[in-house]
């Protein structure tokens, strides 16, 4: 293994991580099958230790369908996908996740640009796909939460996002709000005073979306939850976060449009986002917006030339958005969440943050 000393002295790493890729070589680090994940930091890198990987639901459930539920039996599954590729990428759907973890090293060149210096903890706000990992030790494995605790590092190149944790947030909460922090900052940049909202799943994303469209839709607007688990509808009702909450399996597209369309009395949704975790999801939420609204599919899940031919074959005229996990600002945005609405931030914390025995 090389010193950072020694690393640095080699070469500046290129700043959307090429030198990083060992297979296929002239592929971007997301799309190349191996990277190189030797825990030392080129000049323009930052090299964090790892506490925790919060891996995308879908990628969660995908290494439960491989390897069962038990959590040691998922810890080596973990490990065995990042030892062959030098990084964690669900070998299904591409997905990751991201990480939390302190800075460790800043390489030279970009530590003048860095809002963090070592000893600051961050959250990567780029997918674990692509994101060079070398684990020592897998500690712990949380299934409920899609949370993996390890000891371990991991590079973040200079083009690579991040956000400083702040110091009134637990580690744990942040780490499962960063994840998903792209979905609501959606909603807060395209959704208006008067608008229909509909959010398709209600999960943290969900939650986090239902909030922020409440917020900036009132008191003109309406809000619609689509959640097929009857707890979480539940949850979205005694937080008081939707209008309507329909208590419906999304795959069953003509149900939930038919549902819309008599709460809104025909006039369908003029945005929606769907967060939903399980696939099939797509044609509900179409059939569900009017001509001309606008559909952000913000899941890991959604098959986009089913949306595609599916939009076609109804004959909707929609803007069709891909959900990116990253949009400016939308770090804060997420964090500003949990600031204005107490009793979502302790659901949250009691969900995320307590004791496990």
């Amino acid at each position: 293994m090389f010193s950072c000393e020694e690393v640095n002295a080699l070469a500046l790493g290129h700043k959307y991580g090429l030198h990083r890729v060992l297979e296929p070589k002239g592929f971007l680090p997301q799309a190349a099958l191996r990277l190189d994940n030797t825990p030392s930091c080129y000049d323009n890198e930052m090299l964090i230790d790892v506490t925790v990987l919060n891996i995308t639901s879908t990628a969660f459930r995908n290494m439960e369908k491989r390897v069962g539920h038990d959590p040691q039996a998922l810890g080596q599954e973990v490990l065995r996908i990042v030892n062959e590729r030098g990084k964690f990428q669900d070998p299904e759907t591409g997905s990751g996740g991201m990480l939390i973890g302190r800075v460790q090293e800043i390489g030279s060149a970009i530590l003048d640009k860095c809002r963090v210096r070592p000893g600051d903890r961050v959250a990567t706000l780029v997918s674990l796909s692509l994101t060079p990992l070398f684990i020592e030790e897998i500690l712990k494995v949380n299934p409920e939460k899609d949370q993996v605790y390890i000891k371990g590092k991991a590079v973040l190149f200079e083009s690579g996002l991040y956000a400083p944790v702040p110091d009134d947030l637990p580690e744990e909460l942040a780490v499962a709000v960063m994840d998903v922090a792209g979905a609501p900052a959606y909603v807060a940049k395209k959704a208006c005073a008067g608008d229909v909202i509909l959010v398709v799943g209600a999960g943290k994303a969900g939650l986090l979306c239902l909030h922020e469209a409440m917020k900036r839709v009132k008191p003109t607007g309406m809000v619609i939850a689509v959640e097929y688990d009857q707890k979480r509808c539940q949850v979205i009702k005694e937080l008081g976060l939707a209008d309507y909450i329909l208590n419906l399996d999304a795959r069953n597209a003509v149900e939930v449009m038919q549902a819309v369309e008599e709460c809104t009395k025909g006039k369908m949704a003029s945005f929606s986002i769907n967060v939903a975790s399980v696939p099939e999801t797509e044609m509900a939420t179409i059939l569900s917006t009017r001509d001309g609204g606008t559909v952000v599919f913000y899941s890991m899940s959604t098959l986009f030339t089913r949306v595609a031919l599916g939009t076609e074959g109804v004959g909707k005229e929609l803007i069709l958005l891909v959900g990116s996990g990253y949009t400016a600002g939308h770090d804060e945005i997420t964090y500003n969440i949990l600031r204005e609405n107490p009793a979502l931030r302790e659901f949250f914390m009691n969900y995320y943050c307590a004791k496990q025995e």
